[in-house]
């Protein structure tokens, strides 16, 4: 399940972004994958030290932390700092699953990766090529969104990014522990979720409001891990 989180920046906050990103100190990405990926990665990364990395990452964690969106449909445990990446020059990452535990900074803490998350920081017209491919039942299913705007996607899937033959394409990029592991008990609170809030706004005062809100949260206690 692929879900979009809008305006998690705005396009003139994303443009200054890109502006920071374009005199950074980039580094090979494929130095930063596991064996079989690093044969399929031509892109450029900045080091998880780096401090415009750093400061920049920081940044978004803090953003989405004040973004209801975010919250229900990933329900986080841990977010991983974010990392930046850039596609340039028929640069691409084929198929491949993300790891699925990483090292906290520090070393002392060890995260399960249940949702990949891209956050889009060129515009899509701006660069040919560059389209994220997450491969479930249905098929493919290639996104390029506007600048600012997030993807979220279950880590455990294939997914490729497609080379960029014009322009740059900047992201950024990071993985999520959920307090629920699946990714269908995770589609069926969202659901849930979705149809408070519609009814919530349609009439606040409506008594299965209360009633779905219980259920809501019963589920949640049963499965959350914490």
């Amino acid at each position: 399940m692929l879900i979009q989180i809008p305006a998690v920046l705005s396009p003139e906050e994303a443009a200054g972004y890109r502006a920071r990103l374009e005199q950074a100190a980039w580094r090979d990405g494929a130095g930063t994958a596991g064996h079989v990926a690093a044969q399929a990665k031509t892109n450029l990364q900045l080091a998880d030290d780096d401090p415009l990395g750093r400061a920049l990452g920081a940044a978004i964690v803090d953003r989405l932390a004040a973004m209801p969106r975010f919250i229900a449909a990933a329900l986080p445990l841990r977010v991983l700092p974010p990392r930046f990446n850039c596609y340039a020059g028929g640069g691409a990452y084929g198929r491949h699953v993300d790891s699925a535990i990483f090292t906290a900074p520090g070393g002392r803490e060890r995260v399960r990766s249940d949702l990949s998350a891209t956050l889009f920081l060129s515009e899509p017209d701006s660069y040919d090529g560059g389209a994220l491919i997450a491969e479930f039942g249905a098929g493919d299913q290639p996104v390029k969104l506007p600048a600012g705007h997030l993807l979220l996607y279950p880590a455990s899937s294939l997914h490729q990014v497609t080379p960029v033959t014009r322009g740059m394409r900047f992201a950024a990029f990071f993985w999520v522990q959920s307090i629920v592991r699946t990714q269908a008990r995770r589609t069926m609170l969202l659901a849930l979720d979705d149809s408070i809030q519609a009814l919530s706004a349609r009439d606040p005062a409506e008594p299965e409001v209360v009633r779905l809100t219980g259920l809501y949260h019963n589920l949640l206690r049963e499965w959350a891990e914490t």
